[in-house]
């Protein structure tokens, strides 16, 4: 199949195939004699658990070590669950982080009035030095 095909039986962008490739994520695809790309149910498969991966957020590195113990049928399934729950910890820390940012905006939007006049809480706390 072409990348088009490829790109709809995957749910990955044609453009986003060609970045994968050109970053050696995914193997380059067969060419026909005219330069296409010739992509095959493998490639596809492949592409599918790309599109996955990304999905449940993990990383292109990250990404890459899965398929590479994906495609070791030695590997130990213990190296894929600590991958799994270091994702799972970033993950946590990203959510915490953004409950904090909400409580925060939820906070200065409660307190500002929204009226005509100029003062405004929101643009205050922006505004404000931070010793971070």
């Amino acid at each position: 199949m072409n990348i088009g095909e490829a790109a709809a039986a995957s749910g990955i962008s044609a453009k986003m195939i060609r970045h994968y490739e050109r970053i050696g994520l995914v193997r380059e695809s067969g060419r026909t004699p005219a330069g296409y790309r010739q992509y095959e149910a493998r490639d596809v498969h492949l592409l599918r658990f790309v599109r996955r991966a990304r999905d449940l957020g993990f990383s292109l590195e990250q990404i890459r070590q899965l398929l590479s113990l994906w495609e070791d049928p030695a590997r130990a399934s213990a190296d894929v669950k600590r991958l799994a729950e270091a994702h799972i910890a970033e993950l946590d820390a990203r959510i915490a982080a953004l409950s904090e940012m909400r409580a925060t905006l939820v906070t200065l939007a409660r307190d500002c009035r929204g009226d005509h006049r100029p003062d405004c809480p929101i643009l205050a706390d922006l505004a404000s030095p931070r010793a971070d």
